[in-house]
């Protein structure tokens, strides 16, 4: 599925670094290969690195994926509601509150590599079942305007923003 990138006023500005970063058109098959490579990173971590905080404050690795996927859901929830016509302004939410009360340092990263890929799977259907039309639809979530294709973008973005994060601060040289 070949879609090009968002138009830059159809998406908030800090929501950039994520976008820009995403380099293909064909979307669904970034999506998925992507996912690959975060899979393969996450499980070929130790138990000692996954629960490493490279500075005072920073979350673990595990922390990292779990807010991934915290993300991806609120993210493909947004693209939901305005690709379906949502006029009210969806809320915003504070991804450090999740990541605290998630308990992710206590799960089992192959629990949570899986929980990934299920839902990874389902973004890449809801977003396949959108339109042309759709795509292009836009809406406001955090009291700010944004389109259900830079969603499909900063989804994309995001994983890849944090794992490289997670291969840079995480993993030894």
């Amino acid at each position: 599925m070949k879609i090009s990138k968002p138009e830059p006023g159809t998406y908030p500005a800090y929501y950039e670094p994520y976008i820009s970063i995403v380099k293909g058109e064909d979307l669904m098959q970034e999506l998925l290969t992507e996912h690959y490579d975060t899979i393969d990173l996450i499980t070929s971590i130790d138990l000692e690195t996954q629960h490493y905080r490279y500075a005072e404050g920073k979350w673990n690795v595990k922390e990292v994926v779990q807010h991934i996927m915290d993300a991806e859901r609120v993210f493909a929830y947004r693209a939901l509601c305005i690709a379906r016509g949502e006029q009210q302004s969806l809320p915003g939410y504070d991804d450090m509150a999740y990541v605290l009360a998630s308990g992710a340092s206590e799960r089992n990263i192959n629990d949570m590599a899986r929980e990934f890929s299920v839902l990874r799977a389902s973004t890449i259907e809801l977003f396949k079942s959108f339109s042309a039309t759709m795509l292009e639809q836009t809406g406001m979530a955090n009291k700010m305007q944004i389109s259900v294709k830079a969603l499909l973008f900063i989804t994309l973005g995001h994983e890849m923003h944090h794992r490289k994060i997670i291969e840079d601060r995480y993993l030894p040289k």
